[in-house]
């Protein structure tokens, strides 16, 4: 992975997605399937405030990514970065995101998706003793990869840490886990319960700090369901 300051060689071609920070286009990188998601500016703001925020956050989410790859965990490999237009330059993943797979009950059965929330949990909880807050943890920025048969050779990988930071406070490793149980309770209705409850077993027994980080999970909570009551 390298950075770098002019255009990417890389041919375009088809939107895969657009947020509200950026764009994802599935492109060729040195004829591969690669992955390039460009962070574009907001008119709404000073064009050199704009700049100087998106490569501030760009950077970041590199550096997470690298941070999370040293740590063990799956994500896509960088190919190149460049900065003077906004661009990271990735591996794509085969595969299906998480919320996909779950909501394909063909595909997964309860014992198979035990397992795949077991997985997610050890990794998630790998994510936060190295003091990495993905800041978007949802089932759309897990993808399952190499599945078949009863999927227990499946291959988990975070992507997307546009919002990451890093941080060893209990509280924001509990926002990240709040997110994701909102995740399971809107996205997957029927069983998001008892899957989060799988993956915070996994979580607890995985890492280092699961107590301070579940005391503060359930202030969180309590602050959330007030604003609900309110809002």
């Amino acid at each position: 992975m390298e950075e770098q300051q002019q255009q990417p060689e890389c041919s375009m071609s088809n939107l895969v997605s657009q947020g509200a920070e950026a764009r994802v286009w599935e492109v060729r990188e040195l004829n591969m399937p690669a992955i390039r998601k460009h962070r574009f500016s907001k008119s709404y703001r000073l064009a050199e405030l704009d700049q100087q925020l998106t490569v501030t956050r760009l950077r970041q989410e590199v550096r997470s990514l690298l941070r999370a790859r040293k740590l063990g965990i799956k994500t896509p490999t960088l190919y190149r970065v460049d900065l003077a237009n906004s661009n990271i330059i990735m591996e794509k993943i085969h595969g299906m995101t998480l919320k996909q797979a779950l909501l394909q009950d063909a595909l997964l059965d309860m014992a198979a998706k035990r397992r795949i929330l077991t997985s997610l949990g050890s990794m998630v909880a790998k994510l936060h003793d190295g003091d990495i807050i993905h800041g978007d943890l949802t089932t759309s920025n897990v993808m399952m990869s190499g599945a078949s048969g009863d999927n227990k050779h499946a291959t988990l990988y975070l992507i997307d840490f546009g919002l990451s930071q890093f941080s060893a406070l209990s509280e924001d490793k509990a926002v990240d886990l709040y997110v994701m149980e909102r995740s399971f309770n809107s996205a997957h209705p029927i069983d998001g319960e008892e899957l989060f409850a799988e993956f915070m077993t996994s979580y607890r027994r995985s890492s280092r700090a699961w107590c301070s980080t579940l005391n503060k999970l359930a202030e969180v909570r309590m602050r959330g369901r007030k604003r609900s009551m309110v809002g």
